[in-house]
This record gives C-alpha cells, sequence and structure tokens, in this order.
C-alpha cells in the first residue's frame, strides 16, 4: 500500500513482500492551465521539469539527470524526456516525466541521490490545476507496485512558488533509505535548486 509522503518523513525502501526495493521510479503528473481569453477559455502549456542530482560522501555534486541530459554517468539513472505541455485534456492518470533510477548500479561514490522539479516557464504552482508525484516500482510505461506518492496540487505551502524539492535518496550502512523534503524553493533555475539541495537537504 502506497504512503502519502508528508515533509521531514524518513522512510526505508521495503516492498510489501519485504524485500528491498532497488528499481525505482519517480513519476510526475501536471495538468496543463486554463487562461480566460476573449473568446472563452483555451489551455497554456505548462512546462514542469524533473530532475535529479548526485552527490557523495561529502556532499559535493557529481552528476545531474534533467531534460538536457537524460542519463547519469553510471547509466543507473534515466530520463523519460521533456514534456512541454503538461495534459491538455485533463488527467490522463500518466506521468509526464519520470525518472528511473538503479540502486544498484549507481556509482559506489554516489551517497544522495536528490529529486526536484523546476517550472520552466516561471508558472506558479497554486495556478497548475493538477501536479502529482509518485514514486513506484516498474517501468516508465508499466506500474508494478506504488511506493509512495506526494501531491503538490492541493499543498497551499506552494503557492507562490515555481521549485521545489521532493525528496533525497541517501545510503546509510550500504542501505538506501528517502528523506521526503517537500518544499517549495525560491530558486528559478534548475542549477540553483542542485545548490539548494546541496546547502539545505543532505
Amino acid at each position: 500500500m502506497a504512503i502519502n509522503l508528508e515533509k521531514g518523513q524518513r522512510i526505508n525502501l521495503e516492498k510489501s513482500n519485504g524485500s528491498k526495493l532497488q528499481n525505482v521510479c519517480v513519476g510526475i503528473n501536471w495538468g496543463a492551465m486554463e487562461k480566460k481569453g476573449l473568446f472563452g477559455t483555451k489551455k497554456e502549456a505548462v512546462d514542469l521539469d524533473a530532475s535529479c542530482a548526485v552527490y557523495d560522501e561529502n556532499k559535493t555534486h557529481i552528476d545531474s539527470v534533467n531534460f538536457r541530459k537524460l542519463q547519469s554517468n553510471d547509466r543507473a539513472i534515466k530520463h523519460s524526456g521533456d514534456d512541454l505541455t503538461g495534459d491538455l485534456n485533463g488527467d490522463d492518470g500518466l506521468d509526464n516525466e519520470v525518472i528511473t533510477l538503479d540502486l544498484s548500479q549507481l556509482s559506489p561514490s554516489a551517497n544522495y541521490v536528490g529529486f526536484f522539479i523546476n517550472s520552466f516557464r516561471g508558472q506558479d504552482f497554486k495556478d497548475i490545476p493538477f501536479a502529482s508525484i509518485r514514486i513506484y516500482e516498474g517501468t516508465p510505461k508499466h506500474v508494478n507496485e506504488v511506493f509512495a506518492k506526494y501531491d503538490i496540487a492541493n499543498d497551499t505551502t506552494f503557492a507562490g512558488n515555481v521549485s521545489m524539492v521532493l525528496g533525497v535518496f541517501y545510503k546509510r550502512n550500504n542501505e538506501w533509505k528517502f528523506n521526503a523534503v517537500g518544499v517549495p524553493t525560491r530558486d528559478r533555475k534548475l542549477e540553483e535548486t542542485i545548490v539548494t539541495i546541496q546547502q539545505n537537504h543532505l
């Protein structure tokens, strides 16, 4: 059963059968905005960008995966590609962008993997009709088991912001765990959010 993530919650990556989660998908789903004009309401594309950054045990940034770089250097992390619009016809229940993470294939120097979202055009989170994040086992096209989910559309703390830190996978005693950060940031660009995670959330 999926956990509804709460800010600051730390969870073990254990599946319902007791084994450890190794192949992780982080999927983000969102909708296009409605904009009123002279001739009625029309859809306005929303471009949210899912990204992740990898840091070593000294909290030094060593790699990133985002819409500009779709695969990590060790090939353990892959991005499904940039979605420039969001769901134009309402929520189809599918993720617009998915980042897959194979924890067993990460470079030995990787100690933290932070996930975050930036609104590329600077569109306020409060104006996006729906936006949700889920962590699951499977592939970008097939969900085996939803491990955890997070709803940002109904959280008023994101109003007035265009970036947020979802959470950080971190290694302790050679075991991976997850810290649900779930906070907005004042960053305007993904490069800024990489530094924010490094300074405040590792």
